[in-house]
């Protein structure tokens, strides 16, 4: 029964099971009327899922609504389908839109949507005050209702006859914008509007203007009044005055000044009128500005003057512009078609102008120090006018030049520039100076000093060095030349060699000499000689009016063996240095006599002697040998050769070495005299002929 119980229910479970599949064919998100939508206008957001069952059972679904990616709606519905509804579409609900549906365990998302809602709520616009005076401000504020930030605003500034100004403000955290625009002069009934601007997938959006408001401006004063008198005929030295006034409507900070030409003349402070007064000149004419302030607020009224001339400038002129000293000068003082008038003559000078004379005329012998700039002063009616300046100059003649060297000797090193200064002890600048190398000039300056400078780069080795210089101003005594200056060029040291006579090998206790010369080099020229060593030794110097020198050295010793060099150097303070060459002292040829008889005279003596006792050593052993041969010839010959062969066999048991040695003396014994000195003699040059070398080099010491 049990059993039965568990098949049924397995298979209802199967069967159940089987019932509940379902799969998510789409999810779809769509927005009404349309993805356009006008502000203000309803809309909806519509979510739905395409869902595929096996059977008609009942599935929940859990439905969410994004915005840019922000929730915005989340809906737990059974038939597969939410709504996010909007009442009325603002600018705000511009986006883009996606929904997800999640059914158990499974979910899906739909695509994305962009609604655009188009058109901006109409901006609201406010301001502070109602009524301001000239030079405040309007402050105003521009509000955007419903709309979300970032925002652009736009605010207008309109009054009769002239184009609107505007002023752009950005709000990137905020729907509304504050700002103020000054009131100027002349600002009298002011409206002010504003609207706004949004950034829409990079196109921008405009609103509609908003509310126009009216401002009215008050004047805090009104427009000065500029009065001058005489107000025609003005002519220098008649009293010209000024009054210039305004209307106020509070005595707050109240200014008035008083310009020409942009030069403030006068002003006052906390008065409603200003007066000024002068005695007119020609230089009064012009441009006269009278202007009120009061604090931002600013009123001017413009006048124009013109002053008569009553006399023109004086003219002065000089006999003589540029002169000799002690030449005679006049200045004189003059006005055109005008004879009644005082003058005075008198000369520029830093501290203060220096009266010469009240006359017309003024004559003096020129000197150097009345070199400067003149003027003339007319005076008519208190009037006083001054001439342009005339320049004077006086010139002193110059004194006979004198060239030289700066450093003071006359002389160049081949390859470096010279250096000549041309000087005067006296003459008026500007002054012409003059170089000559030789006959052809080579340079002209004109200075304000007594002296010029002139640089000869062109140096060559030949050059006859003969310099000169000539100076002239303008005074009438003309060119003045200096005496000719001879420059010695020096030419440093080239190619320095040293060699020595021996070289390379020197006997101890010989004579060696050392020359260094020099292919090239002004004389006279210091040559050194050292010997390397930890610290190079100065063995030689001398100072020579040649290219050479030598240097004998009477004594070599072992101590003498290296490297040897030398250096020249000349006026041109540069040094040139040699390729160092190599001395080996050896020994004498007396000391390698006198070492070779103490080495080999006791090696001779001691081969004699070696020789000498082998000599005695084989006569001891030939002596018994002798013996017996003689007892045997003095009884038979032939027997005594056998006998002798039988005792030697016997004796010596056989040995060849002796037999060698019996034969040898037998032949000896048979051969007595002349024939066994003649065998010792040749053994002994044997022996003695390898000694003959060293015989020969004894005998050469």
């Amino acid at each position: 029964m049990y059993l039965a119980l568990l098949v049924i229910f397995l298979q209802c479970s199967e069967i159940c099971t089987q019932e509940r599949v379902f799969t998510f064919n789409a999810v779809h998100i769509k927005v009404q009327p349309s993805n356009k939508v006008k502000n203000g206008a309803p809309m909806s957001i519509i979510c739905r899922a395409d869902i595929s069952k096996s059977t008609n059972f009942n599935l929940q679904h859990n439905i969410t609504i994004f915005k840019d990616g922000k929730l915005v709606l989340m809906s737990v519905s059974g038939k597969g389908e939410a709504r996010y509804e909007v009442p009325m579409a603002r600018s705000s609900h511009t986006g883009d839109y996606h929904c997800a549906v999640e059914a158990d365990g499974k979910k899906r998302s739909s695509d994305s949507l962009h609604v655009w809602v188009t058109g901006m709520t109409k901006p609201i616009l406010i301001a502070e005050r109602k009524e301001v005076f000239e030079g405040e401000v309007v402050k105003l504020r521009c509000e955007l209702p419903e709309e979300v930030p970032p925002l652009h605003f736009i605010f207008r500034k309109m009054k009769m006859n002239s184009t609107p100004k505007e002023k752009h403000q950005f709000e990137s955290q905020r729907n509304f914008s504050v700002i103020e625009f000054p009131v100027e002069e002349g600002d009298n009934i002011l409206q002010f509007d504003c609207f706004g601007k949004r950034n829409v997938k990079f196109e921008f959006e405009t609103s509609e203007p908003s509310n126009r408001t009216l401002i009215t401006v008050k004047e805090p004063f009104i427009k000065p009044t500029l009065r001058i008198k005489p107000s025609s005929n003005i002519t220098e030295g008649k009293e010209i005055q000024f009054e210039c006034s305004t209307v106020v409507a509070k005595m707050h900070d109240i200014e008035i000044i008083l310009l020409r030409n942009k030069t403030i003349l006068s002003s006052v402070r906390d008065q409603t009128t200003l007066k000024y007064s002068a005695v007119a000149t020609l230089e009064d004419s012009g441009e006269y500005l009278c202007k009120v302030e009061e604090g931002k607020a600013s009123k001017t009224t413009r006048r124009n003057v013109v002053v008569a001339e009553l006399f023109p400038k004086p003219i002065l002129t000089a006999s003589m512009n540029k002169l000799d000293e002690n030449k005679e000068l006049t200045l004189s003082c003059s006005i055109k078609d005008f004879q009644n008038a005082s003058f005075s003559i008198l000369r520029r000078n830093s501290n203060g102008d220096i009266l010469l004379r009240k006359s017309r005329n003024f004559t003096t012998r020129a000197n150097v120090n009345d070199t400067g700039s003149y003027i003339c002063k007319a005076e008519v009616n208190r009037i006083v006018k001054e001439s342009k300046p005339v320049m004077i100059q006086v010139y002193a003649p110059v004194s006979m030049p004198n060239i030289s060297v700066p450093n003071g000797l006359p002389e160049v090193v081949l390859g470096r520039p010279l250096k000549l200064t041309c000087c005067l002890i006296m003459g008026t600048p500007p002054i012409t100076f003059t170089f000559y190398k030789g006959n052809k000039a080579k340079k002209e300056v004109v200075t304000n000093n007594t002296h010029a400078v002139f640089l000869d780069e062109d140096i060559k080795q030949n050059d006859k060095g003969q310099y000169k210089c000539s100076a002239r101003n303008h005074h009438s005594s003309g060119m003045k030349t200096s005496k000719i200056l001879n420059i010695t060029v020096i030419v440093p040291i080239r190619n320095i060699s040293l060699g020595s006579i021996p070289y390379g090998e020197v006997e101890d206790g010989s004579e060696t000499a050392f020359l260094c010369s020099v292919k090239e080099g002004s004389w006279p020229i210091l040559f050194r000689i050292f010997r390397k060593t930890d610290r190079d030794v100065l063995l030689f110097e001398r100072n020579e009016y040649a290219d050479r020198v030598m240097w004998q050295k009477k004594e070599m010793s072992r101590q003498d063996t290296g490297m040897y060099y030398c250096i020249a150097s000349n006026r041109a303070n540069v040094s040139a240095k040699s390729h160092p060459i190599a001395i080996n002292v050896i020994l004498a040829s007396w000391q390698k006599g006198v070492i070779t008889a103490f080495v080999l005279i006791p090696i001779a003596g001691v081969v004699i002697l070696a020789v000498w006792w082998f000599w005695c050593k084989k006569k001891n052993a030939k002596g018994p040998s002798m013996e017996m041969s003689r007892s045997a010839l003095a009884t038979n010959s032939t027997s005594e050769k056998l006998s002798r062969q039988h005792n030697d066999g016997d004796y010596y048991s056989g040995s060849g070495y002796i037999e060698d040695g019996e034969n040898h003396m037998k032949s000896a014994d048979e051969n007595k005299g002349p024939d066994l000195e003649s065998a010792e003699v040749e053994y002994t040059e044997v022996e003695v002929s390898t000694l003959d070398p060293r015989r020969e080099n004894t005998r050469a010491s």
